[in-house]
C-alpha cells in the first residue's frame, strides 16, 4: 500500500508542476501583444497550453482525493479540507466565470480587422487580467498549504 500511495503522491507533485505551471504564465504570455496577430498567437498559444492545465488539474483532483481514500486521516487535516474547497471553487470558475468573459474576448479577436489592437479588448483584457491573476492566487495559496501543512 505504501508504494502505491508513494506513486500517487509522486504523479500529484508532478501534475502540479507540469498542470498548474503553464497556467501561471497565462497572463504575461496575453499581456506581451503589441498587434492583433501577436494577439492572436498569444491566444494559440495559452488554448495549446491550457491542455496541460486540464490535464495536470484532473490528475491533482484524482490523485489528492485517492490519497485522502487511502489516509482517511487527511480528511480531518485542515490544510488538506482547504485545499480541496479551494481547488474545487477554482475548477467552478473556469467554466462559469473566466469561459464566458473569455468567449467575449475570442469573438472581438476574431472580427476585428487591421492590426491595431481595439479599446474594447484592453476593458475585456483587464477583467480576464484580474480573474485570471485571482485564479493564481488561489493556486499559490493551495501550494503553499501543501508544502507548509500549517493546520
Amino acid at each position: 500500500m505504501s508504494i502505491f500511495y508513494n506513486v500517487l503522491i509522486f504523479i500529484h507533485i508532478f501534475s502540479a508542476i507540469l498542470g498548474m505551471g503553464p497556467g501561471f504564465v497565462f497572463v504575461f504570455i496575453k499581456r506581451t501583444a503589441q498587434t492583433m496577430t501577436e494577439l492572436r498567437y498569444s491566444y494559440k498559444i495559452t488554448r495549446l497550453l491550457h491542455r496541460f492545465v486540464m490535464i495536470g488539474g484532473t490528475l491533482l483532483l484524482v490523485t489528492g482525493v485517492l490519497m485522502g481514500t487511502l489516509n482517511t486521516g487527511l480528511f480531518h487535516q485542515g490544510w488538506y479540507v482547504t485545499s480541496l474547497i479551494l481547488f474545487l471553487i477554482a475548477l467552478l470558475m473556469g467554466p462559469t466565470v473566466l469561459l464566458p468573459h473569455t468567449n467575449r474576448i475570442k469573438k472581438l479577436i476574431s472580427e476585428t480587422k487591421g492590426e491595431a489592437i481595439p479599446d474594447a479588448y484592453l476593458i475585456l483584457a483587464k477583467k480576464s487580467i484580474r480573474l485570471e491573476n485571482l485564479l493564481n492566487l488561489i493556486f499559490l495559496i493551495i501550494i503553499a498549504l501543501m508544502v507548509t501543512k500549517p493546520y
